[in-house]
Parts: C-alpha cells; sequence; structure tokens
C-alpha cells in the first residue's frame, strides 16, 4: 500500500473542505485510485483556536518548517492566498523537492515563470486546477483535451460573487448595495469585496487561461479591467427590453499574432448560454479551430467545489510523481515579443444619458 504523506498551508473553508473530503472518502480514494493520502501537518496562525471539526491538534503547527521541511512529506497543498507569504512557502518547498498544488490564482498570474521553473528545476510538480473557476476542471480541458485546437476565443463568467449580485439585481430589482451586503452575509462576498466587484479577480484567472490557451505569457498588466460597480436597474432594465443580459465576463481573443485580454461587463444575448449562468456559477465558452464551440459550466467557488479540484490535483500528482508535466511556455517569454497586444480595440457601446 503506497501512502502519500501531505502538508496544507492554512486551514480556512478550502483547507477544511480538502482536510473532510480526504477524511471522509479515504477508502473510496484509496479502492479507486491505489493510494492512501494522508494529511501529515497543517500550518495554522493559532493553534489554540477552536475549530469546527474535530481535529487532533498534534498535527497542527505554526512554524512552515514543520512542513517545507519535512522530509516525509512529499506533497504541499497550499490554500493561504495572496502573493506573500504564499509565494517564499512554496518556492521552499519546491526546492525542497516538494510538489505543490495551489488554488492561488493571483500567485500563479504574477509568478507562473518563476514557480514551474523552479518545480522544473527540481523534477517536482506545480498544479493549479483549483486557481480557475473552482470545481470546474476548465485548465485540465485546456492543457489535455484541445490540444489539436488553435484556441481563438476565451469567454466567460469566471467570478461567481458578481455573478450573485448582477442575476439578484435582474431577477430582483434590487440596488448593487443592497445585494452585496447580502452575499457578505451568505458568505459569497469577503468582507472588503473589492477583488471580486472591481474584477481582479477574475483578471487574474483571465490571465492563466489565455496564456495556456494561446501559448503566450499574458500578463496581468496585458488586460484591460473594469468592475461592476457603477452598474444600476436602469442598465438592466434597458438591456431587458433590448433583449441582453449584462454579466460581467472575461474576454480572450487572439487573430494571428494579435491578442486582446479584457474584464469587464457586458450586454449578452438573452439566447446566449452564458445568459442563463445564474447565481454562482461560472460558465466558460471556448473556441477553437477543430472543436468548435464548447462550453463548461459549475460552481466556481467554495470549500468543496474547490475542495474536488485541488484533490484532482493531489491524486494526479501522486500517480504522476516521476513524470511531471509542464506548461508549453518553456518557462520565459521568449515568444513574446511575436505577439501584439490590443488595447484599443472595437465594440459596441451601451450609453445610459440621465
Amino acid at each position: 500500500m503506497q501512502v502519500i504523506n501531505i502538508g496544507l498551508l492554512g486551514f480556512g473553508n478550502i483547507g477544511l473542505g480538502v482536510y473532510e473530503i480526504l477524511k471522509n472518502k479515504c477508502e473510496e480514494l484509496y479502492k479507486r485510485e491505489g493510494i492512501r493520502i494522508k494529511v501529515k501537518k497543517i500550518l495554522v496562525r493559532d493553534i489554540s483556536k477552536k475549530r469546527s471539526i474535530d481535529i487532533d491538534k498534534s498535527i497542527l503547527t505554526d512554524k512552515i518548517t514543520d512542513i517545507v521541511e519535512d522530509p516525509d512529506i512529499s506533497l504541499v497543498a497550499e490554500f493561504i492566498g495572496g502573493e506573500e507569504p504564499a509565494r517564499q512557502y512554496i518556492l521552499t518547498a519546491l526546492k525542497n523537492k516538494k510538489t505543490v498544488v495551489t488554488a492561488n490564482k493571483e500567485l500563479i498570474a504574477r509568478h507562473w515563470t518563476e514557480l514551474e521553473s523552479t518545480a522544473r528545476e527540481n523534477r517536482v510538480g506545480l498544479y493549479y486546477e483549483a486557481s480557475v473557476a473552482g470545481g470546474i476542471p476548465i485548465i485540465k480541458v485546456i492543457r489535455e483535451s484541445l490540444q489539436a485546437n488553435n484556441i481563438f476565443e476565451i469567454m466567460g463568467i469566471i467570478n461567481g460573487t458578481t455573478n450573485y449580485i448582477l442575476t439578484k439585481m435582474s431577477e430582483e430589482g434590487r440596488s448593487f448595495e443592497s445585494v452585496l451586503n447580502e452575499a457578505k452575509e451568505l458568505g459569497y462576498a469577503e468582507p472588503d469585496p473589492t477583488s471580486d466587484i472591481e474584477g481582479f479577480d477574475p483578471m487574474f484567472k483571465l490571465s492563466i487561461l489565455s496564456t495556456l490557451a494561446f501559448h503566450t505569457r499574458v500578463h496581468v498588466e496585458n488586460i484591460y479591467r473594469e468592475g461592476i460597480t457603477d452598474i444600476t436597474i436602469d442598465d438592466i432594465k434597458y438591456g431587458k427590453e433590448l433583449g441582453y443580459a449584462i454579466r460581467l465576463l472575461a474576454i480572450a481573443k487572439k487573430s494571428g499574432q494579435e491578442i486582446q485580454v479584457r474584464v469587464h461587463p457586458t450586454f449578452i444575448p438573452l439566447n446566449h448560454p452564458l445568459a442563463a449562468v445564474r447565481d454562482s456559477y461560472n460558465g466558460i465558452f471556448i473556441r477553437g479551430d477543430a472543436v468548435g464551440n464548447l462550453m463548461l459550466y459549475g460552481r466556481g467557488a467554495g470549500a468543496l467545489p474547490t475542495g474536488s479540484a485541488i484533490i484532482s490535483d493531489i491524486i494526479n500528482a501522486c500517480l504522476n510523481k516521476h513524470d511531471h508535466t509542464y506548461s508549453t511556455l518553456c518557462n520565459c517569454d521568449w515568444n513574446q515579443e511575436k505577439v501584439y497586444f490590443n488595447n484599443n480595440w472595437e465594440t459596441e457601446y451601451f450609453i445610459r444619458m440621465t
């Protein structure tokens, strides 16, 4: 029997979801995959904090070295979020020959080259399926199922918070502020919702998706970003009259050597599949030259959907520990000068005059 010892960095909602899935489905995973995954240590800020589940406190630690320097731990899963100290923790783990699984979209978007080159140099893996769209396996689809395609368009709803807000505004006629407060109460929005409502969260995710789809490093600085804070009930009402729904879309297009990447509120026809994506769900529309049109739909956030993606990465990493795969970018910007990022794109506009 193969036992894989792992360490968890962070024990918030996502870390808790991963731990519960591993604990409750240990025997199922063993029967299906032939491996037992054991959580040996969990990094937390406060060991004495009261938690929502019963857990052996001996596996909790507030010292990162207990995980990244433990020779028995071969895989580290990171749920801290943000750039630092997550970046330094992950780099240390990779340099100590430990594969890393992360849901950290900002870290991947901003430091992908450094992290993946470090993983390659140390012959370990870097897995990040959960960094985009929660439980939707969009990264695996692009990397493992669409290799025969030149992808020339991605258009998606990849932030559940803003989609929940726009859905409630549209269906219940409520103001932005009213629905935002409800979203905070329900846990769909953070106490500081800036990353979501101003479009930073989908910007990081679009950087990752467009980089993979176009085989070209798309930095966050290349992406136009606009949030939903200026959307009013009148905008939604007039859109319906014209046959449109408003969604915060992440859009990436490639034509020849020209790329445009943008995140902003968009009118989409009511009969378009993305117009039917409601509440906190995500939907991603892809166009490839061979496959044609594809759409993936599902829960884009939450402890269990995100935990599902993380555990899938953990299992794949364990089963392929001697044969990790990496992106086709060669961990450098060697082809960057061959493309042109068009920030002067043309589109139709809706102008409301009051």
